[in-house]
């Protein structure tokens, strides 16, 4: 058995409660101070965790948990969570839950086991509403990025997939374009729906035509964009065309190339995430920057409100949208 905090006391000449007042960040005199850190540095002492937690009634660890850990978006709302929660003195656990077979609403076990102290789920795919309800009837601290169903009662952070379009297509329309075609994603992925209500509120508020025909679908992959973009230009008659990412306008690109169409003299594109490959292809692609180091900020912050407010004073839910920042490059010109 390793030593123990009254092993500390007794070497350090003091008292157990000073020592664990000590422990846990409370000031003692700098003479106790110093004898205590040459009896922890000596025993060789490290605090029992388990111990900690059951006095305390807290594990100083939260969850973060995301539908897939591969994904590249995850990194920079991950680093901000880290950033939040170094500061206020937790650790974090990540947990992906496509790669365990689990479903993103079984993780909340942890949180009734006394596993956790809070939670955080990132996931750009829609949430069913049955798992969104249990969230909120659970009243455990918990923290969403991406799709809260339009639900009152969840906090979330998301970016307004809808306004970064809008920009996107009045960018355009500054540019003199009235016939914008537009290439949607998948109807599992969240922002799809709101992405295209973006495009369509848009294009009416300005006065254009949306035809049926100037929309494509794609799966959000270069192979899907490609494709879509072969299936518009057997239409044809637009002059620009809004794809709604990053990897879909890539493989747009290509297509557009094939058919011996030049961009952005003859046809503009533009597309949305600003993945680093954007500005790498030929033309440079203009794009929309989704601020994932903010949303990992702000998520972490909800959180850890509502992980304070525990024993006090639930904090008013509330939905933050983000907005995207246009990146304007090459791939676009005037007509």
């Amino acid at each position: 058995m390793g030593p123990t905090i009254h092993d500390v006391a007794r070497m350090a000449n003091t008292s157990k409660s000073t020592v664990s007042r000590y422990l846990n960040g409370q000031k003692v005199k700098k003479a106790t101070q110093e004898a205590l850190e040459k009896a922890i540095r000596e025993l060789n002492f490290h605090r029992n965790a388990n111990a900690r937690r059951l006095v305390m009634d807290k594990t100083n660890t939260i969850g973060v948990v995301v539908d897939n850990i591969s994904n590249i978006f995850y990194s920079g709302i991950i680093r901000g969570i880290e950033q939040v929660a170094n500061r206020k003195g937790y650790s974090c656990i990540f947990y992906s839950w496509t790669s365990n077979f689990e479903r993103e609403i079984s993780f909340l076990n942890l949180l009734y086991e006394g596993q956790l102290d809070g939670m955080i789920l990132v996931s750009f795919q829609k949430r069913e509403k049955d798992d969104l309800q249990e969230l909120l009837d659970s009243d455990c601290p918990v923290a969403l990025v991406g799709d809260h169903g339009e639900m009152d009662g969840l906090f979330s952070v998301d970016v307004d997939n809808s306004a970064g379009v809008a920009d996107i297509v009045r960018y355009l329309h500054g540019l003199g374009h009235r016939r914008i075609a537009y290439i949607t994603g998948p109807d599992h992925a969240a922002a799809n729906k709101y992405r295209l209500k973006g495009y369509r509120q848009t294009m009416a508020e300005l006065g254009l035509e949306a035809k049926p025909e100037w929309v494509a679908r794609s799966d959000w992959s270069n192979q899907g964009g490609y494709l879509a973009m072969k299936r518009l230009l057997e239409t044809g008659g637009f002059t620009a065309v809004v794809a709604s990412n990053d990897e879909t306008a890539i493989g747009a690109l290509r297509a557009v190339q094939e058919h011996g169409i030049l961009v952005p003299k003859q046809l503009s594109l533009v597309g949305f995430d600003d993945i680093t490959l954007s500005e790498w292809v030929y033309p440079s692609l203009t794009t929309v920057r989704q601020p994932f180091l903010e949303i990992g900020e702000l998520a972490a912050e909800g959180l850890f409100r509502r992980i304070e407010a525990k024993e006090t004073e639930t904090p008013e839910p509330a939905s933050h949208l983000l907005k995207p920042r246009l990146i304007v490059r090459d791939s676009c010109g005037a007509v």
